[in-house]
């Protein structure tokens, strides 16, 4: 077997295998002979149909079967001799047989070379969050708020209402699609509607009726009406106060807490605030690691895991949106950044876990597994059967040796803290 092996990309190689011919001919002879014994055509006896029928009749289906399985063991064979990494299947292109050789050509991508550097430079901000007893107080006036109920009061409107109209937009005196509504009820400051809008229904009262500009966002859902200024007249038909519920036992019991009263649900909410924080903390940090690696490790990946990638987000896409055919599907060019992110950050890390020689920590697979069976009401049987279930180790083990390289990161990086309060970080844009 000669191999020739030239590259023609980065990542991109062709691969030229030449084989004798002689050997694959004593193949498609020898199967030839064990089709015959067994061929029946109609004329002859099974097992007696002359050689070159045999041939006439099969001849052309064997080759093609021996000839496939050839170039699979060749190219596997070449491949190792060749000391190469191949990122997906090739592209196979057979030459034309000269009688007394077969050839063929295979085209594929490989795993990039990645030399991982600067680990120790990398950068984290850790979060120093104390929740104290206004950011519970505050926690509380939002869940107040979402048990509120509307009361209509005989007064102008102002921030904090709830304003219920009809309202129509209109580009040069033409209505424009999507600029219309009926009873629509607006809460005043809420920033459900564009900020021109709540502004011009601010000091109206029920019987109004009011014309205003409103300047649409360059950004606008719809292209020729993006970046302009259109007119909306309303009618208001009321005007409603919010009532909010009292905080005592009774409130609390609305949310379950049907021992210990308002005491306990104070409780409650701070334990249940710093689980949201934690969560998002740890988000936080392993976003920074991430985005620091890639930084400081920027590399070519093979075209054929993005695109593996791209199709993946698009059918996780679909299942969130409840899509099934695929001509509704989101546009596949749309999933490119975060493939090439996402295999780009798989490569580097999957690096990482081999130059460390990072074993899977059964402990963390555990307490993942514990994390993921703890809203069973059977927590502890449903654990022990994914920890017995080897498909589901399949799935959760890479997880975990993935944070172990994380935390590897993070204990060798550089970290400093920042003293943050708990509404400001938990405000701020999600990782």
């Amino acid at each position: 077997m000669e191999v020739t092996v030239e590259s023609t990309g980065t990542l991109e190689r062709r691969m030229r295998v030449e084989l004798p011919i002689g050997p694959i001919e004593k193949q498609v002879d020898s199967r030839l002979q064990k089709v015959g014994r067994t061929a029946k055509i109609k004329g002859f006896r099974p097992g007696k149909v002359p050689a070159k029928v045999v041939r006439r009749r099969y001849g052309k289906q064997v080759r093609e079967e021996v000839l496939g399985e050839v170039v699979q063991k060749s190219y596997s064979e070449a491949v190792t001799q060749e000391k190469l990494n191949p990122a997906g299947g090739p592209k196979i292109e057979t030459e034309e047989a000269n009688g007394k050789t077969f050839a063929f050509t295979a085209t594929f991508e490989i795993m990039p070379d990645i030399k991982l550097k600067n680990l120790q430079k990398i950068k984290i901000e850790r979060s120093d969050v104390t929740i104290d007893d206004r950011d519970v107080d505050d926690m509380l006036m939002n869940l107040r708020k979402q048990k509120a109920t509307w009361e209509v009061v005989e007064r102008k409107s102002r921030v904090g209402d709830r304003v219920v109209i009809d309202f129509v937009g209109k580009l040069n005196g033409e209505a424009f699609p999507g600029g219309e509504g009926k009873d629509y009820g607006v809460v005043l400051g809420a920033g459900q509607m564009l900020p021109d809008f709540e502004k011009g229904l601010e000091g109206v009262q029920a019987g109004d009726e009011k014309t205003f500009k409103v300047k649409l966002p360059k950004d606008y859902h719809a292209a020729d009406l993006a970046g302009k200024k259109v007119d909306f007249t309303m009618t208001a038909h009321r005007v409603e106060g919010e009532v909010l519920p009292e905080l005592n036992d009774e409130f609390a019991e609305t949310f379950n807490v049907v021992e210990g009263g308002l005491k306990q649900f104070r409780k409650d909410v701070r334990e249940n605030m710093a689980r949201e924080y934690a969560e998002k903390s740890k988000s936080h940090i392993r976003e920074q690691v991430m985005d620091a690696l890639l930084q400081s490790n920027p590399l070519e990946i093979p075209q054929t895991l993005k695109h593996q990638e791209m199709l993946s987000l698009q059918r996780e896409a679909m299942q969130r949106m409840g899509v099934q055919d695929a001509e509704h599907a989101p546009p596949l060019a749309n999933f490119a950044d975060a493939a090439e992110k996402r295999v780009s950050l798989g490569l580097l890390l999957r690096q990482l876990i081999t130059d460390k020689e990072l074993k899977v920590d059964q402990a963390m697979v555990r307490t993942r597994v514990e994390e993921i069976c703890s809203s069973y009401e059977n927590a502890g049987d449903m654990v022990e059967m994914y920890m017995s279930n080897p498909q589901v180790m399949q799935q959760i083990e890479p997880m975990v040796v993935e944070q172990q390289a994380i935390e590897w990161i993070i204990e060798n990086g550089q970290t400093k803290t920042k003293k943050i309060s708990f509404k400001e970080f938990m405000n701020s844009p999600a990782s």
